[in-house]
């Protein structure tokens, strides 16, 4: 639905700044601008008003010092280099302006500079994989989640590492304006409509070390590829050819986890994406992710979502995609009329 009120986003710019937790975000809501009845007020801004250099290298001119920017609605704090040294004067002023604005937002590392502002204690925060061990031991009153791509906690909204910044922008724009809008964002920018804030920063593939040997290396992809399959250890160590103690120990040495827990994982994410994605029934997905029973996959998903199969797809459902039209009838020939006498 449209909203007419104008909503200004600062972004907040510094050396060593990352380009894309800056642009991609702006994109998303320069884009949502172009639309009739939405207006997003895009603003950047430095402590001193004048250039900085990215990460990259790109140096960006903001619009004014952050002492003559407007009140934002949505403040909006990027993540790169800079953040991992002492910035006191920004942190000083996002201390003071922070608690402000209706949404404060931090892409990547911009957490880290919220949390030495005290801005994010007592709150559930995600950021970058590679710092959120760092952000919940310099600041143990901060409640850390390394999972997820995003995380929403009232005011609050914090997202992981550069391309999660846009997938953050998105679900605001669709809050603000509705999902149809978010969705045409999306298309433009050749984009997911959104990933589902819960979505994990990495495949349980990627969360896990790939292992050294082949046999025990052949055993994961075979698991990715066959969800459905008797993934029991004693099936799967007879495919490392192996036997199963034996099988079981190597695959914890070289991936960090248990065959049992891996298997869990990658029947949650296949389920999840079915889910998303098709609109195959309950049974027909937790049949396809070996699960067995709607009820078996239930539980898995309460247990590690806190939420139901039904709900999770209500929620977290992209629009169906088009079905291809039946193809027409044969047709069938007549014989043609008897000529008349």
């Amino acid at each position: 639905m449209a909203d007419v009120k104008q909503r200004t986003v600062l972004v907040v710019l510094f050396d060593g700044v990352q380009g894309l937790d800056v642009t991609g975000p702006m994109e998303v809501f320069s884009g949502a601008s172009r639309s009739p009845g939405v207006s997003y007020d895009l603003r950047t801004a430095s402590l001193d008003g004048g250039p900085v250099r990215s990460t990259s290298g790109l140096t960006l001119m903001p619009d004014s010092s952050l002492a003559d920017a407007p009140a934002p609605h949505t403040l909006l704090v990027p993540g790169g280099q800079g953040t991992r040294g002492s910035l006191p004067e920004l942190t000083a002023w996002l201390r003071e302006h922070g608690p402000k604005p209706d949404r404060l937002v931090s892409v990547c590392t911009g957490a880290l500079l919220l949390a030495e502002a005290g801005l994010l204690d007592g709150h559930r925060v995600t950021t970058h994989w590679n710092y959120c061990e760092r952000l919940a031991r310099d600041y143990p009153a901060v409640r850390v989640d390394p999972e997820p791509i995003f995380v929403r906690d009232g005011r609050l909204a914090t997202s992981a590492g550069v391309t999660a910044g846009i997938d953050l922008a998105l679900a605001l724009v669709e809050e603000d304006h509705g999902r149809d809008l978010a969705l045409n964002i999306a298309r433009h920018l050749v984009v997911f409509l959104r990933r589902p804030g819960n979505q994990a920063q990495f495949s349980a593939q990627l969360r896990v070390q790939t292992a050294k040997r082949e046999p025990l290396r052949e055993v994961q992809h075979w698991i990715a590829q066959h969800p459905d399959a008797d993934l029991g250890v004693d099936a799967l160590a007879a495919r490392a050819r192996l036997s199963p103690r034996h099988f079981a120990r190597a695959f914890r040495a070289e991936t960090g986890t248990t065959p049992g827990r891996y298997v869990d994982q990658v029947r949650l994410e296949h389920a999840r994406r079915l889910l998303e994605d098709t609109a195959d029934g309950v049974q027909q997905v937790a049949r396809a992710s070996g699960y067995g029973t709607p009820e078996a996959m239930r539980r898995a998903f309460v247990k590690t979502l806190a939420t139901a199969p039904a709900e999770y797809r209500r929620r977290f459902r992209t629009p169906a995609p088009r079905t291809r039209a039946a193809p027409p009838a044969p047709r069938t020939r007549t014989a043609p009329p008897a000529p008349r006498t």
